[in-house]
């Protein structure tokens, strides 16, 4: 039986806004997993002095309403400030929608979660943390859980793939329980670096894989 998707969320699906890849951008985050049947990458462009988003796409991977709500919250979020922004919520984006079947209301929930991580990322890069923490293993293990297993579409702490991680003088060492030789080793260390040398006390991170 099809779902009761409302028109919008048909229009948007048959003929989204902001898709694509931002060259260069000023943040980028990525949420959910192909595993769970949605995944969405987000990228901003944003005014480094009125903090505003001048541009902003998207990249989906699941259903109807993932990539609906994709394309309504890059509308919602496009020339907002970033504060303006951070506001927006998962019921902003189902009302505009029309609704969402009960089942679907996740995909708004991510689509807002990507913006907000996205937001984060660009703060972070900027310096504009106001209550800086210190990095610890449990903040590294969280942001490890966004960087995906390609061989499973699972992260690479669920799937046990992370060994072990240090933390000293400003350096972060990933150890790997793959070999440097693991046709995906490469795509993986480039992910985890994107999220973790922007921490703001991080000077360094370092991915070592089994017996390298």
């Amino acid at each position: 039986m099809p779902l009761p998707y409302s028109e919008k969320v048909l229009e948007y699906f048959k003929h989204p806004k902001n898709v694509g890849k931002i060259e260069n951008p000023d943040a980028k985050a990525k949420e959910g997993s192909p595993a769970c049947g949605d995944m969405v990458t987000l990228y901003l462009k944003v005014d480094e002095k009125t903090k505003r988003i001048t541009d902003i796409k998207f990249e989906s991977f699941g259903c109807a309403s993932n990539i609906a709500t994709g394309s309504i919250i890059t509308e919602l979020a496009k020339g907002k400030t970033l504060e303006e922004a951070k506001k927006i919520t998962w019921n902003d984006a189902a009302k505009e929608l029309g609704g969402l079947p009960p089942v679907k209301v996740h995909c708004s929930v991510l689509a807002v979660d990507v913006l907000r991580a996205a937001i984060e990322d660009y703060e972070e890069r900027h310096g504009l943390i106001k209550e800086r923490v210190k990095t610890t293993k449990e903040i590294v293990f969280k942001r490890l859980k966004h960087v995906m297993n390609p061989l499973v579409g699972l992260d690479i702490v669920k799937t046990n793939i992370v060994k072990d991680i240090e933390i000293e003088d400003g350096t972060i060492s990933v150890m790997m329980d793959v070999p440097r030789d693991h046709q995906f080793a490469n795509n993986i260390e480039e992910e985890v670096k994107e999220r973790l040398e922007h921490l703001w006390d991080i000077k360094k991170v370092e991915v070592v894989f089994e017996k390298e």
